[in-house]
């Protein structure tokens, strides 16, 4: 049989998903789910399309690189800073949980030692990869939670360093001295990327990145390959292609071109990440699991329930909100591709047999499924549970007041949710008009920037069905949406109408003013109860108009 061109495989691959996604989206399935189903139809359990592995796993790599090259770049060392403290709690609470509970429940469903511990270690790492891809469709990415979830997935990160370090240690020295010094030298190696990250945001980055905006094209192949240099350097020096990516976005996110970076990358980044599934799906042979299925199910229910509910506690004893544990906690309700790693390095080195990794391959598919839907609809789920949760919450002053600057017992004028740009600009005119402003936001940087500025703000989000318990509405005259007129995932939530709602059904009686992008919009949005509809480039061009001939008419909110 002749060799079959890498090019055809692609393509076969690329049509299989086209299909798949096509069905998913009549089903109202998450791609992702789709795209597992695609890598698990086309590998050696399905249909063995697959057989250039080598170049499948080449696109997976470079997409997982990209994806974490974009968060990094939206990382502010500040924040991270601000977020230290839980981001490590959090994270090492739940790994040393999950992996303790996850030890004792597989030595009592009869596992050998080695094999509970094993398996007990891969039940502790949540796929950073698939979580930041959810967050970022559903823009929570920048959220608390998100901040928050992308904190300690990467104090998990960085335990599989030092869990794949033990493990080589175990291997080249078999728990000899010699082995030791081999997995703290590992580590130690671990501070070079640091130390030129260190001087790259020093020295380097602005004035290069300065040169090369005069060709967009050449920005965008130097940010592809300080991601891709990045990585290969982790890679070489034992830690993971990930972090090394990761730590690029950061080395550029101090200079004033990661905006136009990230913008001219995402759809590259979503391109590529298709083949990161589809080769995780490839991987999931379920042909060895055998008679593990019950193990499975009572070990995935262990991370669906109890991953979240530590993240819970442990927030809120640090005085986070029950809706905030809640939402990060729901991210670490699965199992991470590196578990399968984990494991199958276990195999190669005689430590477990097969049967552990067809066991963990089942948990995974189990977990990465539900765990997908929990994210997505994690809204929705709040309120169905959210009256069993006053338990994760303590009763004194939230930690999310430090993102707030409003004052209860002021009055204003304006509540205006939202500050992105068209937000800044309407927050501009309100204020030089005398107008008392106070602005929300979901992102704590942002928060963050604005306090530093002088200006009023509180934290708040706008999906919430709590938030408007804490606006000061009293007296106010309008509260105005300034976010874009988007649904969330495929849950189909719209924020502005869930507010508008809540708003009404608390008594306030002002003006309510939203964005709308279309006719049809516009009236389902009045049909809810908006007063005021805004169409921001209709709005634009009408002020343009004036401008061109001189008709000028003045600023007022009627």
């Amino acid at each position: 049989m002749p060799e079959v061109s890498v090019f055809y495989e692609i393509a076969a691959l690329l049509m299989l998903a086209s299909v798949v996604g096509v069905i998913g989206l009549r089903l109202r399935q998450p791609m992702i789910v789709s795209f597992i189903i695609v890598g698990m139809l086309a590998g050696p359990a399905g249909f063995d399309i697959v057989r250039s592995t080598d170049h499948l796993q080449l696109l997976s790599e470079l997409g997982v690189t990209l994806l974490l090259f974009l968060v990094g770049l939206k990382l502010d060392l500040n924040l991270v800073r601000t977020l230290g403290t839980v981001a490590l709690s959090t994270g090492l609470g739940q790994i040393a949980f999950t992996s303790i509970a996850g030890f004792l429940i597989c030595l009592g469903l009869g596992m050998p030692v080695l094999m509970s511990l094993y398996v007990a270690v891969a039940l502790t790492f949540s796929s950073t990869i698939i979580i930041v891809k959810l967050l970022s469709d559903k823009r929570e990415l920048d959220a608390l939670h998100g901040r928050i979830a992308l904190g300690f997935l990467i104090v998990q990160d960085l335990a599989v360093v030092v869990a794949m370090a033990v493990m080589s240690a175990m291997t080249a020295g078999s728990g000899s001295d010699a082995g030791m010094i081999q997995a703290l030298l590992a580590l130690a190696a671990g501070a070079v990327p640091l130390v030129l990250l260190w001087l790259f945001v020093l020295k380097i980055a602005n004035p290069l990145l300065q040169s090369m905006a005069k060709a967009p094209e050449l920005l965008i192949v130097f940010a592809l390959g300080l991601a891709a240099a990045f990585a290969a350097l982790g890679d070489y020096l034992g830690f993971s292609k990930e972090l090394g990516g990761l730590i690029a976005g950061v080395a550029l996110a101090s200079t004033p071109f990661r905006e136009a970076i990230a913008s001219r990358l995402g759809s590259l980044r979503d391109f590529l990440l298709v083949f990161f599934f589809i080769s995780l799906g490839s991987h999931l042979d379920l042909r060895v699991v055998g008679d593990a299925v019950g193990d499975a199910l009572f070990l995935s229910l262990f991370v669906l329930i109890g991953n979240p509910l530590i993240v819970m506690i442990i927030m809120g004893a640090m005085g986070y909100r029950k809706r905030t544990g809640f939402l990060a906690g729901l991210t670490v309700a699965q199992i991470s591709e590196f578990s399968l790693i984990f494991v199958a390095m276990g195999l190669a080195l005689g430590h477990v047999t097969e049967e552990a990794v067809g066991l963990v391959t089942l948990v995974g598919v189990i977990t990465i499924g539900l765990s997908t839907y929990m994210i997505l609809y994690s809204q929705r789920l709040y309120i169905a549970v959210e009256r069993f949760l006053g338990v994760f919450e303590r009763r004194v002053a939230h930690r999310e007041e430090q993102y707030a600057d409003g004052d209860e017992t002021q009055r204003y004028d304006v509540l205006l949710l939202g500050l992105g740009r068209y937000g800044r600009a309407l927050y501009s005119r309100f204020s030089e008009s005398g107008l008392n402003v106070l602005g929300i936001d979901f992102d704590p940087d942002v928060i963050r920037q604005w306090k530093d500025s002088g200006a009023a703000v509180m934290y708040g989000d706008l999906l919430d069905p709590d938030m408007c318990d804490i606006l000061p509405i009293a007296g106010v005259d309008y509260v105005i949406l300034a976010v874009p007129p988007h649904q969330i995932g495929i849950t189909h939530e719209d924020p502005r109408i869930t507010l508008i709602e809540a708003l009404r059904h608390r008594g306030y009686g002002g003006h309510i003013a939203v964005i709308a992008r279309s006719e049809s919009d516009m009236a389902l949005l009045r049909q809810k109860g908006a007063d005021i509809v805004l169409s921001p480039f209709a709005d634009a061009a009408e002020r343009a108009m004036e401008r061109l001939f001189r008709k000028p008419i003045p600023f007022a909110i009627d």
